[in-house]
């Protein structure tokens, strides 16, 4: 892989101490901050454009989910929801991070909007593309292909079944090389391959599963959250978060700000950069 993705990621690393390992996090600029949180199987230089624009006017603070981009990638962490929910809580607690604009995609909806659903007094407003912070009936089948017991482990971490594919399957309008390789950077080897496994395994769909009490929580907390601004910037043509998860937001949330983006896949950061851009600087105006 080139490393011209450097280029476009300047951004200094810091980093956040947990019982499991250090996170990696981005924290630029000055003001009122703007959070940032990826999902799988991203990290903090999907944010790269967001991040660079709005560090000129305001505090623009990305994480790196521990098992992804440069956090440590422990072999014996349990990759739970609520655990990551607890590693960005005290982000969040340890910034002192308050009056915040918050922008998620993918898992980063459920852990993000997990936090500002405990703390709502910190939150200003939220950016919320692509995601779920729900239960949901039905899972993709490419993504229940990766969740077949050691099939499903061979293809994500043997072969980077995941993350490589992503750059093909999450994107409508193609990706530069230097974007290729900088999100597929972190995800080399079958170790540093574990998250974006394991969160394809922490998906519930099921009363019994480990993190579908965790998730119902975050679910019953959205509530605290409907009186404060939202926007829903949707890439139309993701085949994972579809436009179903759209309209379960706009019913959940009804004076949200809807913004439907046609031809545009599930990397709405790389589909539609500018419009993105242009929808955070408003909201966190």
């Amino acid at each position: 892989m080139s490393a011209d993705w450097r280029v476009e990621y300047p951004f200094t690393s810091r980093f956040l101490d947990t019982p499991a390992g250090r996170v990696h996090y981005v924290d630029e600029g000055a003001g009122r901050p703007v959070l940032f949180v990826h999902g799988n199987p991203t990290w903090s230089f999907y944010w790269r454009a967001p991040l660079a624009a709005m560090r000129a006017s305001h505090r623009a603070v990305a994480i790196d989910h521990l098992g992804c981009g440069l956090s440590d990638k422990p072999q014996d962490w349990t990759y739970r929801l609520a655990d990551h929910i607890a590693n960005l809580e005290l982000l969040v607690l340890t910034l002192d991070l308050r009056d915040i604009t918050l922008v998620v995609h993918d898992w980063g909806g459920a852990i993000g909007l997990g936090v500002a659903g405990r703390h709502p007094e910190r939150f200003r407003d939220f950016v919320v593309t692509n995601t779920a912070a729900f239960r949901a009936p039905h899972i993709p089948a490419r993504i229940a292909a990766c969740r077949i017991p050691v099939l499903g482990e061979l293809a994500v971490r043997g072969f980077n079944g995941f993350a490589a594919a992503a750059v093909h399957m999450a994107t409508e309008k193609g990706l530069t090389e230097a974007a290729r390789a900088g999100l597929l950077h972190p995800y080399d080897t079958w170790a540093t391959r574990i998250a974006t496994h394991r969160f394809v395994l922490d998906i519930p769909m099921a009363p019994e599963h480990p993190s579908w009490d965790t998730l119902a929580a975050v679910e019953a907390n959205l509530p605290r959250l409907g009186h404060k601004p939202m926007r829903l910037v949707w890439g139309e043509a993701d085949w994972c978060f579809s436009p179903w998860f759209r309209r379960e937001f706009e019913r959940r949330f009804p004076d949200a700000q809807s913004f439907p983006l046609e031809g545009v896949g599930h990397y709405v950061c790389e589909d539609a950069r500018e419009e993105l851009v242009r929808h955070v600087r408003e909201q966190a105006s």
